[in-house]
């Protein structure tokens, strides 16, 4: 379907979906380092993958249903609605590489959408850019299954076997996003061991802020 006709479906059956949340986990790969271009900026690296878990939740934040998918440049006309139609979109590093890397092929300002960075969170309560990896480690007891410079060989290679590494991976890595935000929406803490091999402790906040109901007119 059409974005414009996507949009406007959202409008006609608002009344259905006003007691969920839609929540996106994702997560993009690209086809180049920085070392392979002359700019920082991520749009210039091109995007192989995008791996997107969707799910529904209560309003007491409990999740009803979800599905992974993983979408390659040619499909991305059918990812579009997902990133739309989200209440939250959950990222690690997604605003300061995700989203810029993906805004070249977005059909609507990117940025302007409700991207919630779960590095940006830890870097305000830290002042410290921690990888997801350090937190995930202690945390959750999980790990990345690979490297990023892996996710760009494997494209470069593009036999079925590599593609299949790199949709594996991209998605892992959305599962481990998934589980330290939902990890740190309940417990309202993650973790990470410092350069002194300390563990310490950083308390977040990953709820919905709440939404202010305009007051009554009384009539009388």
């Amino acid at each position: 379907m059409h974005v414009v006709g996507w949009i406007l479906c959202l409008l006609y059956n608002k009344e259905e979906w006003r007691t969920m949340i839609t929540e996106l986990i994702f997560d993009v790969e690209t086809k180049k380092l920085f070392s392979d271009i002359t700019t920082d900026d991520p749009g210039d690296l091109g995007v192989s993958i995008v791996s997107v878990y969707r799910r529904r939740l209560d309003e007491g934040g409990n999740e009803i249903e979800g599905e992974m998918r993983s979408f390659w440049e040619q499909d991305f006309s059918s990812m579009w609605p997902w990133f739309i139609e989200a209440d939250r979109i959950v990222g690690f590093n997604s605003l300061h590489f995700d989203v810029p890397a993906l805004t070249p092929y977005a059909p609507v300002p990117f940025a302007s959408l409700k991207h919630f960075d779960m590095m940006e969170i830890v870097r305000q309560k830290t002042g410290k850019r921690i990888g997801l990896s350090a937190l995930a480690k202690e945390t959750i007891g999980d790990d990345k299954t690979d490297v990023g410079t892996n996710a760009v060989i494997y494209w470069a290679k593009g036999d079925p076997d590599s593609l299949y590494k790199l949709k594996t991976y991209c998605e892992a890595d959305v599962a481990l996003t998934r589980d330290l935000y939902d990890f740190g929406r309940k417990n309202k803490t993650i973790k990470y061991r410092d350069k002194w091999n300390n563990i310490t402790v950083v308390e977040v906040d990953f709820s919905y802020p709440i939404k202010k109901t305009d007051p009554q007119i009384g009539l009388f």
